[in-house]
């Protein structure tokens, strides 16, 4: 589930907020019935936190979004995809440290790390 500087993505509204974004974009692919994904989501809503307007935070719950977690070759989850100008740049799979996470965000959003 979302915080309020998470955005719930969904295929309404993946195209605006992520595709069309003039910032990058994070996006965690996640179920709340994965156990890693639920280790994750503390990490994610700290990075939403701490990169406030110079990215966005987008979760797209797989469960209910299937269309897109199979447009995006989602096999396994948690995925984080970092999506800069409509593209993706980089894709983690598995729970990953902040640190990595929050350097690559900075990278693309030009935010000294």
């Amino acid at each position: 589930m979302a915080t309020h500087n998470e955005i719930e993505l969904n295929k309404t509204n993946f195209d605006s907020e992520v595709i069309k974004s003039d910032k990058p974009v994070l996006v965690d692919f996640w179920a709340a019935w994965c156990a890693p994904c639920r280790a994750l989501a503390p990490t994610i809503e700290e990075l939403a936190e701490e990169m406030g307007d110079s990215a966005k935070i987008g979760k797209v719950d797989t469960d209910s979004n299937q269309e897109l977690a199979m447009q995006y070759g989602i096999r396994s989850i948690p995925t984080v995809m970092i999506f800069n100008k409509g593209e993706v740049v980089e894709q983690f799979i598995g729970v990953q440290p902040k640190s990595v996470l929050k350097d690559k965000l900075q990278y693309y959003a030009g935010v000294p790390a």
